[in-house]
């Protein structure tokens, strides 16, 4: 039979890394493909290095264009990232008759609707395992493997940048700056950090999770995002001292009234597993009416974890080549007419427990008077702390964990707390989540 043959645009770290592992691999990856796949042709602006990279017997162009049109390929790989060119690339691509697996989770969740709109009326595969958590397999787990149950919530660590600053902030105490300018060391944040470190890589992924989740449109300008700059390491010590660790969480729960979809620090008690991960690790959590929660763990990002995703998505695509397209697996795991009209929740409806920190002057009746603006506000006090500050600062630390509550609420009594003459400080509101 004859092999299928790959475009492949951009020789980066995960593009080498796929070409490599499809050259070690073949013989194993033909035997479950059912045929060879071979890349014949690379796209990359650099043409001596691609060609000194991937040898003789395959073609290298510089313009990527060039490659989505040729007639002789099968199927397209896009690994140059961004958003602009590559949605250019993979519209292409597509109108040319071509497959497209892509590890571009930032193109899918500003585009998807679009491209995946274009790729059925082509009659083609847009496949992106890749795109979320790297080596873990968590797009085929949701959209095949749990295809029999009603998603009711997905909870993910999925930026291992963002885990690894708050592991090493808990574990070794320093602050944020000193182990983000670490981690730019080691390579495990770039040197404009931006997407990492405010939570929109996450925001990106999760958009698309909850897309397959709950059968509904890709919807990335509705997500809640908020990232770890703003923690500190006095709130990480206390939240240890509770029983919790915090970690930037990727969330979304289908209530009757929407969907949340969120990204935000999150306090989660320290014995459940996703509390543990520790590093740069991934790991995603999705809770399901029939099977109960199911936790995939693994390595979220780097050159040989990637391209594996990449490449069982190239074998995939192998097997479904000749299929109907009509009984092809659906780009967001239900059927297109089936998607679901369901509103994205705003963050002041969404409900979760909180916890709340804020220094008062040591005075009589300030409990009372932080009590009464949580009750009055419909917020159930779960527990209490008051100690003296770790600056030896005046006045006392008072730390609330709430009962589930309304954002909307919890704004409203912050705000309240805040114009007290009492209240010395800024309230830091994190939210928590049981995971149970």
């Amino acid at each position: 039979m004859e092999p299928i043959r790959v475009g492949l645009l951009g020789l980066g770290i995960v593009g080498g890394g796929t070409f490599k592992v499809l050259e070690r691999n073949a013989d194993e990856i033909a035997r479950r493909a059912g045929r060879r796949i071979v890349v014949t042709k690379v796209g990359e602006r650099d043409v001596a290095r691609a060609r000194a990279r991937v040898g003789a017997d395959v073609a290298v162009e510089a313009d990527a264009f060039a490659v989505a049109r040729d007639p002789e390929i099968d199927i397209v790989v896009e690994l140059i990232g961004g958003v602009t060119v590559a949605r250019q690339l993979v519209l292409e691509a597509i109108a040319n008759g071509k497959h497209v697996v892509t590890a571009n989770k930032a193109l899918l969740a500003n585009h998807g609707n679009e491209i995946f709109a274009a790729a059925r009326e082509r009659g083609v595969m847009v496949a992106f395992e890749a795109a979320v958590a790297g080596g873990i397999p968590i797009i085929k787990a949701i959209r095949e493997g749990l295809t029999a149950n009603r998603i009711e919530w997905v909870a993910g660590i999925i930026n291992g940048t963002t885990n690894f600053i708050l592991s090493e902030m808990r574990s070794r105490g320093l602050p944020f700056e000193e182990v983000l300018a670490e981690a730019q060391r080691l390579g495990y944040a770039e040197a404009d950090p931006t997407f990492d470190i405010e939570g929109i890589d996450a925001a990106h992924k999760l958009t698309l999770l909850a897309s397959m989740a709950f059968g509904i449109p890709v919807q990335f300008s509705r997500a809640y995002v908020e990232g770890i700059t703003r923690l500190s390491s006095v709130d990480i010590r206390h939240a240890e001292r509770l029983g919790y660790r915090i970690k930037l969480l990727a969330i979304t729960k289908k209530r009757p009234e929407g969907v949340e979809l969120r990204v935000h620090p999150t306090l989660v008690p320290a014995g459940r597993l996703i509390a543990n991960v520790e590093g740069a690790m991934n790991a995603v959590l999705v809770n399901g009416d029939a099977v109960g929660p199911t936790l995939y763990y693994g390595q979220g990002a780097g050159e040989e974890p990637t391209a594996s995703a990449v490449v069982a998505d190239l074998v995939d695509v192998t097997r479904l080549d000749t299929a109907d397209p009509g009984h092809r697996v659906p780009h967001l795991a239900f059927q297109p007419e089936a998607l679901a009209d369901l509103p994205i929740l705003d963050i002041g409806d969404v409900r979760s427990a909180y916890y709340l920190r804020l220094r008062v002057r040591d005075q009589p009746g300030v409990m009372a008077e932080l009590a009464r603006i949580l009750a009055d506000n419909q917020i159930s006090i779960n527990s209490m702390l008051q100690q003296q500050p770790e600056d030896e600062g005046d006045g006392a630390d008072i730390i609330f964990l709430t009962h589930e509550a309304l954002e909307r609420d919890v704004d409203n009594a912050i705000a309240q707390m805040q114009a007290l003459d009492v209240v010395t400080s800024d309230v830091t509101r994190l939210r928590m989540e049981q995971l149970a």
